[in-house]
């Protein structure tokens, strides 16, 4: 496991804003991570994808269209065509340059979405002295290795799908696993379809390896309840409030 990491240095189970609180409507935007980190959370889960002048950009869809109701796709815009666009008013695809600097104390993690975002998320994490406080996170284990080579293992990172699905045939065998030194958690659901993925073998096995397991996206209180009396590390959640008041509820809230 990456030594030196103070990625995973807080007191946990550790709560996570899926896209800043996507159910308030406005996911990954300045306003949803400024009502997070208010409401006491230390870690935010987000996307990003390049622009078609290496402009690393905080937005989940490749497109512009669920969220703005207009055509276009982020790796074929510019920078100067992406700030000036608004719903309501507000801004909806910051840069992650300016999103890292406005919270220099909240710990982000960084869904890379496309392959175009390789690089200027790389870039961006470098220049604004983030490495220590950002896991780099895909469902593509391509993209992971190609994030991971350019960081040299000193960025924490966490595991693709193949990576998730070696994990658990490895929890249900007993087998050793052999992991990159940056991959510091397992962050899943808790069933791909029908396979579940998360059981107390499953934990047991990560544990043992040295990694945090981190499940998504729950926002049932139940369900919430249920995972932790489980063990996992972490959960994230879109109900930011939801979450708050279960771990308060269990004396788990930090803030």
């Amino acid at each position: 496991m990456l030594t030196g990491s103070g990625y995973l240095d807080s007191p946990g189970p550790l709560a996570f804003a899926h896209r800043g609180g996507a159910a308030d409507g406005d996911e990954n935007t300045a306003e949803a991570f400024a009502r997070a980190v208010a409401l006491g959370y230390r870690y935010v889960e987000t996307d990003v994808h390049g622009t078609a002048d290496g402009v690393a950009v905080v937005f989940h869809d490749a497109t512009l269209r669920r969220v703005t109701g207009e055509p276009g796709r982020i790796a074929d815009l510019r920078w100067a065509d992406l700030a000036s666009v608004r719903v309501g008013g507000a801004a909806v695809v910051p840069r992650l340059a300016d999103v890292l600097d406005a919270w220099p104390r909240v710990r982000f993690n960084i869904d890379v979405k496309a392959d175009g975002g390789i690089e200027p998320t790389v870039e961006t994490v470098r220049r604004t002295g983030a490495a220590q406080r950002v896991l780099l996170a895909s469902f593509s284990d391509a993209r992971l290795a190609r994030l991971r080579a350019l960081t040299g293992g000193r960025i924490a990172t966490g595991l693709g799908m193949r990576g998730v699905a070696r994990l658990r045939l490895a929890s249900l065998h007993g087998r050793p696993l052999r992991l990159p030194p940056s991959v510091v958690a397992a962050q899943v659901p808790v069933r791909y379809g029908r396979v579940p993925v998360v059981d107390r073998r499953f934990l047991d096995h990560a544990h043992r390896l040295g990694l945090h397991v981190h499940v998504w996206t729950i926002d049932e209180p139940t369900q919430m309840h249920h995972l932790l009396d489980l063990g996992v590390d972490g959960i994230m959640t879109d109900h930011v409030g939801v979450l708050r008041d279960v771990y308060r509820s269990r004396g788990h809230w930090a803030a």
